[in-house]
């Protein structure tokens, strides 16, 4: 029996790697729904060449456009739109396996629809974990899902473990997460405020979207993905730790308490930790080009207070502080930081001023324990609110 797909965000880079692994593999995988804001073109293509049951668009525009251009492209797919469709797909009782590739925020609710149906859970947006913590691994465990990470790193956390996960805290000393150190990973910190958008955006190794860009140029990526890593491996924030290895040939390791590190490698590819969920605890192909070690000249690493590090990324630090803070802390962070990117690639505030964003919007809100979706959305909500008056006060002067 093949399995049926959910792809939330499938227009977007990991959505379309996704549908790349999933071509190669059409004996395994059959592509249930699809789901994107507003790419009309983008999804009209994918529904022909994959012929998804359901679209789904966010924008009720978008979805009214697609629609028509279904019928006239005589296609079967049934046209939905609006947030509660995402549910809809995601938690759909003919879908085995859900992609969750929604890049924020938004894609929280899907991710727990999908959790709470006991979905095969492919995680690739970060915020669900970073924004729903607790709540969100309580509806995973409730609901009998099966958490599998995308993240290139902790996708090779999870490659590098133990199979039993009961074993883990008697046998994991730390997990390390390798950061590629982003464009700006040499440029002195004294010339970060004239960063323009496009210089942000022309990562060095990677294919991402622009938000994603942007925050791997000032290391916001890996303060969310230790928060996630937090979450996902049940490992206190002194345990979880960051090098800068620029190559991104080494993805993330785990060290044992015997003092052995056991690392996964591979191309810096999205195909092979997609290929890894897809297929777990199998292995199938993903397309991907293999590691040629003979070309391989070198890897090296640097420590996060080198090389002025700390002063060109201050926000990675605000990972462990808002681990160590009221619950529902790390939900305000992610929120303000989206506002921030989103300011900044409008040309509002400058790169250097990201980080003042958040940190204002973090002495701004202080958070009341979220319990359920609708505590997470208030805070996300209210967070957003506070950190768009900080970004204004930086635009009036």
């Amino acid at each position: 029996m093949k399995q049926n797909i959910t792809i939330l965000g499938s227009t977007g880079s990991i959505g379309t790697s996704t549908l790349d692994v999933l071509a190669r593999h059409l004996d395994r995988y059959a592509v249930f729904a699809l789901t994107a804001s507003q790419q009309v073109d983008l999804m009209l293509e994918q529904c022909a060449q994959f012929k998804p049951k359901f679209a789904v668009m966010v924008q009720e525009a978008a979805g009214l456009a697609l629609a028509q251009r279904v019928k006239a492209e005589n296609l079967s797919v049934e046209v939905l739109w609006g947030p509660e469709a995402l549910d809809f797909v995601a938690s759909h009782e003919q879908v085995d396996a859900v992609m969750a590739a929604i890049v924020g925020a938004a894609g929280l609710s899907p991710c727990l629809s999908a959790a709470h149906a006991g979905k095969r859970l492919l995680l690739a947006n970060k915020e669900a974990l970073v924004v729903g913590g607790d709540v969100f691994l309580k509806a995973v465990k409730e609901g009998g899902a099966t958490l599998l990470p995308i993240d290139s790193e902790h996708s090779a956390v999870f490659q590098s473990l133990p199979e039993d996960p009961h074993t883990w805290a008697d046998r994991i000393d730390r997990i390390i997460l390798t950061a590629s150190g982003g464009p700006f990973r040499t440029r002195d910190p004294a010339t970060l405020m004239k960063v323009t958008p496009e210089e942000a955006c022309a990562h060095p190794n990677w294919v991402m979207g622009r938000k994603i860009s942007v925050d791997s140029a000032t290391m916001m990526n890996k303060a969310l993905e230790v928060i996630e890593a937090r979450y996902l491996f049940g490992v206190s924030p002194e345990q979880l730790s960051v090098v800068i290895h620029p190559q991104s040939i080494i993805h993330s390791m785990v060290q044992y308490k015997d003092t052995s590190v056991v690392a996964q490698l591979g191309t810096p590819d999205m195909r092979v930790p997609i290929a890894y969920g897809l297929s777990w605890p199998e292995r199938i192909t993903s397309g991907a080009q293999g590691l040629d070690f003979h070309n391989l000249k070198a890897m090296s690493f640097e420590a996060i207070d080198d090389h002025g590090h700390s002063e060109r990324f201050p926000g990675l630090q605000l990972a462990w502080q808002a681990l160590k803070a009221p619950s529902g802390t790390c939900a305000v962070l992610n929120a303000a930081n989206e506002i921030a990117v989103a300011a900044f690639l409008n040309h509002e505030i400058r790169f250097d001023q990201i980080h003042a964003v958040n940190t204002e919007t973090l002495a701004k809100v202080i958070p009341q324990s979220p319990q359920n979706l609708a505590d997470l959305l208030n805070l996300d909500l209210i967070s957003r609110a506070r950190a768009s008056e900080v970004v204004k006060a930086f635009g009036a002067h």
